[in-house]
């Protein structure tokens, strides 16, 4: 086991024979699954593979074909989400289900605030938050409404608001999805913590690395089918993602090494109206310039005033040569420079379009044919940008809502190949896609590279970061403070730099 923690034998909830099938698509087929008393249970597949499926069924939201959940041995059904929270089943999403202008501890009890003769009992509201808190050793002030908590704060307070209810079984769907080194650190600690208590822990990431450090045991899904459930000290993680997908994949990642020193892009002490503050770098022709920074260090703020986004108060921007100063997105991808953002549901996609219209949205006089814009050259150039990625032709029909999460991120990265980019910003490109959609990215990265495309990349995935940038500016506090080229860092420098570290050993 990866920790002392003593794990029953006997499962607390247990899936036999699940299945559940779609038009076309059968996501689940006959899915057995035992999740046991004080033990984190890793839930680990490529996009598509059956895990949101899965966490849907156990949660009262879809219901099984054929199949059966057992409580304690004992047969249930769950024909809603209430009826699944009744039995002690809490799910946290990606998405967070929190009030922001309500307080800490007012979304705790949401559904069922405590009244004392018929008036809602503050006092005693406020002091299970402390002890919910406290129980978890997480200090926050319950009384903060959630809208001034940083993302990683936020998420602790779902963990907290999940277990103020009678819980045994906690589902963790992508949980650091948006959190940085520290906070998933802190989230970590707090799981234990659950564990230790006896609650069972289905967690769902992405992040192999991560897997491997808190799980008890991981259970590999592919096609709707469990491959396997192994401990992580009698596997590798070459081993785990050879069973995810099937086939090999390199661990390591070839990065191609940019062109030179001619500059594509010069920024000269930087400032904008949303925190960056005296920013300057140079950008080489067919070079990956990494941004480093803990999450809220001003990686994204410095994107959003490049692609015109946030107004910049002071400094200059020189593209291929040439002074700009982009009052909007618009007058940004103009001019050469796209943006792929952090958050692809709120920002990039339009969810009630299908493929082609999300990726040809970026420049529409491409085309027409006079006046008019032409539908057939629209598919026919989305379908061969699709192609390229390695995306499923039925995307070009469906609206981007129902692809998975890495077939979206594809489709905005299409986006930016079709707008003839010659600055491209990357804002967390590979967050929530599995590792063969990341491979496609990397190989993308140095397809772009090749042909002269300037490279940003912003990623809170270390390893990636040093793998796929030729040099890497380290953010802080809205600024760049370190710039150091490709191979003159370890992971243990890089997070001693972003997160203030350095500094405080120095002084």
């Amino acid at each position: 086991m990866s920790n002392a923690r003593s794990v029953s034998e006997a499962p607390l909830w247990e899936l036999k024979s699940v299945s559940k099938a779609f038009p076309g698509v059968q996501a689940l087929d006959r899915i057995s699954l035992a999740l046991r008393a004080s033990e984190i249970h890793a839930l680990v597949g490529e996009n598509g593979s059956g895990k949101s499926t899965l966490v849907k069924c156990l949660s009262g939201i879809y219901q099984p074909d054929a199949g059966e959940f057992l409580n304690r041995g004992t047969p249930v059904e769950l024909p809603a989400p209430m009826a699944a929270q009744r039995r002690g089943v809490a799910t946290i999403h990606q998405e967070f289900s929190l009030v922001p202008s309500l307080s800490v501890a007012e979304n705790m009890a949401l559904g069922r605030l405590p009244t004392r003769r018929g008036a809602v009992d503050w006092r005693s509201l406020r002091r299970r938050a402390v002890e919910t808190l406290a129980r978890l050793g997480i200090t926050l002030d319950p009384d903060r409404t959630v809208a001034s908590l940083s993302v990683g704060e936020q998420q602790l307070v779902e963990i907290a608001k999940a277990i103020s209810f009678d819980m045994s079984l906690l589902i963790l769907d992508e949980p650091t999805a948006a959190l940085g080194l520290k906070e998933t650190d802190r989230l970590h600690e707090v799981i234990r913590v659950l564990a230790i208590h006896g609650t069972a822990i289905l967690y769902i990431s992405h992040r192999l690395d991560e897997v491997f450090a808190v799980a008890d045991r991981m259970t590999v899904v592919r096609d709707g089918r469990v491959v396997a459930t192994v401990d992580p000290e009698s596997t590798s993680m070459r081993e785990l993602v050879r069973m995810m997908i099937g086939s090999d994949l390199e661990e390591h990642f070839a990065k191609r090494p940019g062109h030179g020193n001619e500059p594509r892009l010069e920024v000269r002490g930087l400032s904008s109206s949303n925190r960056v503050r005296d920013v300057s770098f140079t950008l080489a022709r067919g070079e990956v310039l990494g941004l480093g920074g803990i999450v809220g260090s001003g990686r994204t703020e410095i994107a959003r005033a490049l692609f015109g986004v946030d107004a910049i108060t002071r400094g200059e921007i020189v593209l291929d040569g040439r002074r700009r100063r982009f009052a909007s997105p618009g007058e940004a991808i103009a001019a050469g420079v796209m943006l792929l953002p952090e958050n692809r549901k709120t920002d990039g996609l339009f969810f009630n379009f299908d493929g082609p219209p999300n990726i040809t949205i970026a420049r529409l006089k491409k085309l027409l044919v006079g006046p008019f814009l032409s539908l057939a050259r629209e598919r026919r150039r989305a379908a061969a940008l699709l192609t390229e990625l390695h995306v499923r032709a039925a995307a070009e029909r469906r609206s981007v809502a129902e692809l998975s999460g890495g077939n979206q991120q594809k489709v905005l990265l299409a986006r930016c190949l079709f707008a003839d980019t010659r600055v491209l910003i990357l804002d967390e490109p590979t967050q929530g896609i599995d590792v063969s959609a990341k491979a496609d990215v990397y190989r993308l990265i140095n397809r772009l590279t090749a042909d002269g495309v300037s490279i940003l990349l912003i990623s809170s995935d270390y390893p990636e970061l040093m793998m796929m940038s030729d040099r890497i500016a380290v953010v802080r506090d809205g600024t760049i403070v370190h710039t150091v080229a490709r191979g003159e860092l370890s992971q243990h420098d890089l997070v001693e730099m972003t997160s203030g570290a350095d500094r405080s050993v120095a002084a």
